[in-house]
């Protein structure tokens, strides 16, 4: 009878016989020469930063994965802390581990997936705007030196509205501010920015506005380079600054926009001119304004001193002179003393709105709404606590439901031997301590059949 699995024919000495040790290092070559250098898009998994500073890591799809590793000298040059579940782009190496057999890619480069591809959209989305003209000097508008309302878009909880807000108050607390609130990143972004850019062109009560948010990634800013976005600013009749992210952080809101500020607390200052120094500019211009006005009472009282001279008999044309220089003089003085009033009537009212937004006025504000706030507080607390409260109760009854003590209360025992339960009578001889637990109470008993 013959076999299928037949001895080889060739003699021993003639057999290309391979150690596993040299078959998996021509695995190894065979895939690092056949694959070369490759770029793979894959999520992260079974992540492990090892002692000696490598990395060791899986890369999977929906369908399979495969193991990684990448070594400290690559690894360093990373900016970012790799971990699981993120999806990454990286460019790697075919290799094969030869110890244990393992099929590998030795990682070079890493980034997060993504954000290539969201700055070549951004390059892409840039160079076509730059080309249609929306980015050109020439659509820029000038800022209000001296702006009565400031509207504000960005989200009302973030940190860039407290930054606008406390800048505002401290340089230009006589300016209104009204806030559009949409929110700044994710998906409905975009949508509620054009919105309060709509709303704020429909209502014309703003001198200029301040369209902004606080840093972040370019994932988390990409709401202000949407195309819509972009040109809902580029069509506002409104004077627009830009305070997207951090002073390193662009977007197309900043090319577009009147004025680009590197942060939101940038853009509030370009917005507003600082109270100091306005009141000194007022106070230099009343100095000079009274001195012009003594020098003007000096000129003429020395012309009329000179007139005076001239004066010659008879005495009632003397008298006549006399009393139309009066005149002259009253008119003069009335001429001098009415724009002095009108600058003095403009400071006072400059002193009372400055009077008007004392820190004390806000103080008290802020005073009245922290204790709103801590009662809102403490109610909240006490509702959760009664919520909390009634869940214990009620897990209470259900853990009393299934445990033991409850079987005991329907006339039940528990036979217990040295701690350890019995169940059936053959666990058990003539002469054994035994202990019966009642519902109330316990038994002890001695096995005598």
């Amino acid at each position: 009878m013959s076999s299928s699995l037949a001895t080889p024919t060739l003699p021993i000495e003639q057999r290309d016989i391979l150690t596993v040790s040299a078959l998996n290092a021509k695995a190894r070559q065979t895939l690092s020469l056949g694959l070369g250098r490759v770029w793979v898009e894959a999520e992260i998994s079974n992540f492990m930063r090892a002692a000696s500073g490598h990395w060791y890591f899986s890369l999977k799809d929906d369908k399979a994965q495969v193991r990684a590793a990448m070594f400290k000298h690559q690894n360093s040059q990373t900016t970012f802390t790799p971990k699981n579940g993120l999806q990454v782009l990286v460019r790697a190496e075919v290799s094969l581990y030869e110890e244990r057999g393992d099929y590998q890619l030795i990682v070079s480069y890493m980034e997060e997936a993504g954000h290539g591809a969201l700055q070549r959209a951004f390059e892409a989305l840039r160079a076509k705007l730059s080309q249609e003209g929306l980015f050109d000097a020439q659509h820029k508008k000038s800022l209000p030196r001296f702006p009565h309302t400031i509207g504000v878009i960005t989200s009302p909880h973030g940190a860039a509205i407290r930054d606008i807000l406390t800048t505002l108050k401290r340089r230009y607390p006589m300016a209104a501010v009204i806030i559009y609130p949409c929110l700044v990143q994710g998906i409905e972004a975009p949508g509620q920015i054009v919105k309060a850019l709509t709303l704020a062109e429909s209502r014309q009560e703003c001198d200029v506005l301040i369209i902004g948010r606080g840093g972040g990634s370019l994932e988390d800013l990409w709401a202000f380079n949407d195309e819509k976005v972009v040109r809902a600013v580029f069509a506002m009749t409104i004077p627009i600054v830009s305070g997207v992210g951090h002073e390193i952080d662009f977007s197309l809101c900043d090319f577009v926009a009147d004025l680009r500020a590197p942060t939101p607390t940038a853009a509030a200052e370009y917005c507003s001119p600082d109270q100091y120094e306005l009141l000194q500019y007022l106070q230099k211009h009343l100095k000079l304004l009274q001195n012009a006005a003594i020098n003007a009472l000096q000129m003429a009282h020395q012309h009329l001193v000179w007139q005076k001279k001239r004066l010659t008999e008879p005495r009632n044309l003397l008298i006549q002179y006399q009393q139309g220089l009066d005149h002259m003089q009253y008119r003069l003085y009335q001429a001098m003393l009415q724009p002095l009033q009108k600058k003095m009537d403009i400071l006072n009212i400059f002193r009372h709105q400055l009077h008007q937004h004392a820190p004390s006025h806000k103080l008290l504000q802020w005073q009245q709404q922290k204790e709103k706030l801590s009662a809102r507080l403490q109610s909240a607390l006490i509702a959760q606590l009664n919520d909390k409260q009634k869940k214990l109760i009620a897990q209470s009854q259900a853990l009393h439901t299934i445990s033991p003590l409850a079987t005991l209360d329907r006339g039940y025992a528990l036979v217990l031997k040295d701690q350890h339960v019995i169940t059936e009578a053959t666990q058990l001889t003539l002469g054994d301590k035994i202990k019966v637990k009642l519902a109330r109470g316990e038994v002890h008993c001695e096995v005598i059949s």
